[in-house]
């Protein structure tokens, strides 16, 4: 299999490529799989030989606490997303990635990266771009959640991954799929499953949102943007010479 049109939507969002870029990046060779909600996509201190990018739904990444066992999820990855590209680089990861619900990915081998990194400077500062886009996600996250407060944080999260998934084409309309469960959301912002559902309640008395099973619409999009004072700078959409 040839890489993804997410990874290289998420790229040319942000930067152009050359016709000779392109063709290199389309002689990438990948293995795809599948998974299960649940399944363990890349596991904890294990020295990889490959890293992976998200194809369809949704993962996160998991860190267990070793008294309780309980886990705490850090990140949420979707289309187009390299999930675990800093592994190329790291002796193990100090986490585990799950699927969150069914999911697809691709494993790009670390020898053909590290033959990309070797040859194509312009691409591998791309390759850097995303992990620094990563690190600035999670920063946004805590600064989300220093900040705001119940309808609010919820409000930002909905608006971050709509956004994410848009800008490779994942998601219109303002719809998309979160196939995650209200412990899940709980876990992420670091409230209970009751003050979830008081929040999505909430969201949805204002006029804000529609939520049916795993699909979200977001019916008012000024309006939730201005209660979660979301502004997408942080995932850095705009096209530059890079």
């Amino acid at each position: 299999m040839a890489l993804s049109d997410y990874f290289i939507r998420f790229l040319e969002r942000r930067d152009k490529l050359s016709d000779e870029e392109r063709a290199r990046l389309a002689d990438i060779t990948t293995e795809r799989k599948s998974f299960a909600s649940g399944d363990v996509i890349v596991a904890r201190e294990v020295v990889a030989e490959r890293s992976c990018l998200m194809l369809s739904g949704m993962s996160a990444r998991i860190h267990v606490l070793p008294r309780s066992k309980d886990r705490v999820i850090t990140a949420l990855h979707v289309p187009g997303d390299f999930v675990d590209l800093h592994g190329f680089v790291l002796a193990g990861l100090a986490h585990t990635v799950i699927a969150m619900g069914p999911a697809e990915v691709e494993f790009v081998s670390h020898d053909q990266l590290r033959e990309l990194t070797n040859e194509w400077p312009h691409l591998t500062r791309l390759l850097w771009m995303s992990t620094t886009i990563d690190a600035a996600v999670h920063r946004q996250w805590l600064v989300a959640a220093a900040s705001l407060r119940s309808s609010a944080h919820l409000a930002h999260l909905l608006c971050e991954l709509y956004t994410r998934l848009n800008s490779v084409g994942a998601a219109q309309d303002h719809r998309y799929i979160l196939p995650l469960l209200q412990r899940d959301l709980a876990n992420i912002l670091g409230y209970s499953p009751i003050h979830i559902n008081r929040a999505v309640r909430d969201l949805r008395e204002r006029g804000l949102i529609r939520w049916s099973g795993t699909e979200v619409q977001i019916l008012d999009w000024p309006g939730i943007t201005a209660l979660a004072q979301f502004r997408p700078d942080y995932l850095d959409l705009e096209q530059l010479n890079r």
